[in-house]
């Protein structure tokens, strides 16, 4: 995914291309506007669309976006509260037996250990996830 204005070109200096190409945010937490987000992205485009870069970070985010009648099949995060909130388009989001609506503006905490799904509806769905980062494995030498 591209900027394709020539006026953001100052921007692109501030963000970091991740390896499969996906814009995010430079250490900092610069922010990205959803809807241009969204429309460059371009109505086939699906998966993690955006997410939060840089190593000093303390938090994950990704904005994901499910094709019409896709889904996330059910699982447990058994280690972190996941907060879930609905951008663009409409589906249904199922946690711990209980379905919600998944709209713009419907925001969802996903506690640890609850079962989890999402379904996308007629027109698709676009969400924002948000939980605390996972630290990777650190190579450290022995003392």
């Amino acid at each position: 995914m591209t900027d394709s204005d020539a006026s953001d070109a100052s921007d692109r200096s501030d963000r970091s291309d991740e390896p499969d190409g996906t814009p995010g945010p430079d250490a900092f937490g610069d922010g990205v506007a959803v809807e241009a987000l969204l429309r460059e992205a371009g109505a086939d485009a699906a998966g993690a669309l955006w997410r939060l870069t840089g190593t000093e970070r303390q938090l994950d985010a990704n904005v994901v976006r499910l094709r019409p009648g896709a889904t996330v099949a059910a699982h447990v995060e058994p280690d972190l509260d996941v907060l879930v909130l609905g951008l663009a388009g409409r589906g249904t989001l199922r946690c711990a037996g209980v379905e919600h609506t998944l709209e713009p503006g419907a925001l969802r905490l996903l506690p640890r250990g609850a079962e989890r799904a999402v379904a996308a509806g007629a027109e698709g769905v676009a969400y924002l996830t948000v939980h605390r980062r996972r630290p990777g494995l650190t190579v450290r030498p022995r003392p």
